[in-house]
């Protein structure tokens, strides 16, 4: 086990010192996140609980189900959305992944994310996660089972041309009215959120 890697697991809620910063940051994150229903306000307990039982779930290398972080990115009117084909998953997805131990907090890593597979250099969510999500993995995800992911918003012209990373087979603009038929059960709510956010000046 190399320097770089997680030295194991912690006790009395402490997290390991390299992912200790993402811990942290989670955990303030939910804290404050003043969730908009109930039924966020469930998912915002069971992350707490999940980073509760075992503090390596913002990691990868933790438990099977563990934090990530998304991004979805709409036009400024929020009449088109951005949407990557996942190679994995077979379906158009917001952006979004696992955190990594160089990102600096829950939104560096949606932003890391957003920029690295959409192709769109200076691709900024915006401050506050919009939405929280809790997913069983459909695909070959390996030791993953579950995501519980926190989930940003960034807006940027649909005149933008993108470009899809290894991770993706395809990568375009769709007007939000106009959905492929193969895609996240979740993404049409995920997506009424977001403009919700835009129509209230977020």
């Amino acid at each position: 086990m190399n320097a770089g890697q997680p030295q194991g697991r912690q006790v009395a809620g402490i997290a390991p010192t390299p992912v200790r910063h993402l811990y942290d940051d989670a955990l303030a994150l939910l804290l404050s996140w003043r969730a908009p229903n109930q039924t966020q306000e469930q998912l915002r307990r069971g992350f707490l609980s999940a980073l509760a039982g075992d503090p390596m779930a913002v990691s990868k290398s933790g438990p099977p189900a563990h934090l990530t972080a998304s991004c979805l990115v709409l036009s400024p009117d929020g009449g088109s959305v951005l949407l990557h084909l996942h190679g994995r998953a077979g379906m158009w997805l917001q952006f979004g992944g696992h955190l990594e131990m160089g990102d600096d907090s829950i939104w560096a890593a949606a932003r890391r994310e957003a920029q690295e597979e959409s192709g769109l250099d200076g691709l900024e969510p915006l401050p506050a996660p919009i939405d929280l999500d809790r997913h069983a993995l459909v695909g070959n995800f390996g030791h993953c089972t579950e995501h519980l992911d926190i989930r940003f918003l960034a807006v940027t012209p649909s005149g933008r041309m993108p470009r899809a990373s290894d991770e993706s087979t395809d990568i375009a603009w769709f007007p939000v009215d106009a959905l492929p038929s193969n895609i996240a059960a979740d993404l049409p709510r995920l997506i009424d959120v977001g403009r919700a956010r835009l129509t209230a000046g977020a």
